[in-house]
C-alpha cells in the first residue's frame, strides 16, 4: 500500500496533480489554443511529469473533454440548486434567476466560454457527442420551465422543444461573441439580451 508523504496521502497527491493539469489545460487551451498546445507544455504549466499526465488522461482530447464537461456540470448544478430553493413561482423571476446564475457561472472566468464554445468545437466525435448531451440537457431544462409557465397560464399551451433548442443555440452564440469581442462587452449587457430573448420566445403566441 502506498504511504503518505509529508502528511499527504497518495490519493490526495493524485487529486492535486489532476487539478493542476485541468487548470493548466484551461489556461493553455484558451490562450495558445487547443490545436497548438502540446502535452509537454501542459505538463510544464502544471509542474508535473508526462508520466503523471498519462496516469490521469489518455490524451490531450481527454483533458479537453473533462474540462468541457466540468464547466457545463458546474453551471448546471448551480442553476438547478438555485431554482430548487427559489420560492417565487412567476415566470419572469424564475427565468431571470436561472439565467443570472448561468451567466454568472460561465462568465466568472472568461476562459470557460472560450473553451466550451470555441476550442472544444469539432475536435473529435466523443467531444461532439458530449456537446450534444449538454445541449439536450440545457434544452430540456428550459423546456421544463416553459411548460411550468404554460401550466400556470402565463405562457401558451404548446410544444417548447424546438424553442428550447433554438434558445440554447442563441445563448451559445451570444456567449461566444462576449468572449471574443474587443473591447470586452459588459456581462450585464449579455445577460439582459439573453433574458429578454428567452422571455420573448417562451411567451410568444
Amino acid at each position: 500500500m502506498a504511504r503518505a508523504y509529508a502528511g499527504i496521502s497518495p490519493e490526495q497527491r493524485r487529486a492535486e496533480r489532476r487539478a493542476k493539469l485541468l487548470q493548466a489545460g484551461l489556461q493553455l487551451f484558451t490562450s495558445t489554443g487547443f490545436a497548438a498546445t502540446k502535452i509537454t507544455e501542459v505538463c510544464t504549466e502544471a509542474g508535473v511529469s508526462t508520466r503523471n499526465f498519462y496516469e490521469e488522461f489518455g490524451s490531450k482530447e481527454d483533458l479537453l473533454r473533462e474540462l468541457h464537461d466540468l464547466i457545463n456540470a458546474t453551471a448546471f448544478t448551480r442553476v438547478r440548486t438555485t431554482l430548487a430553493e427559489l420560492e417565487a413561482t412567476d415566470l419572469a423571476t424564475r427565468i431571470t434567476t436561472l439565467l443570472d446564475v448561468f451567466v454568472t457561472s460561465v462568465t466568472a472566468d472568461p476562459r470557460a466560454p472560450r473553451l466550451n464554445y470555441v476550442e472544444a468545437v469539432g475536435v473529435n466525435a466523443e467531444i461532439e457527442q458530449q456537446h450534444v448531451r449538454w445541449v439536450t440537457a440545457w434544452a430540456e431544462f428550459i423546456e421544463s420551465e416553459a411548460l411550468r409557465a404554460a401550466a400556470a397560464g402565463v405562457a401558451p399551451q404548446r410544444s417548447y422543444r424546438l424553442t428550447a433548442i433554438a434558445l440554447v443555440g442563441a445563448i451559445t452564440g451570444l456567449l461566444r461573441e462576449w468572449q471574443a469581442h474587443r473591447p470586452p462587452l459588459a456581462v450585464d449587457e449579455i445577460a439582459a439580451e439573453i433574458r429578454e430573448l428567452v422571455l420573448a420566445a417562451i411567451t410568444r403566441p
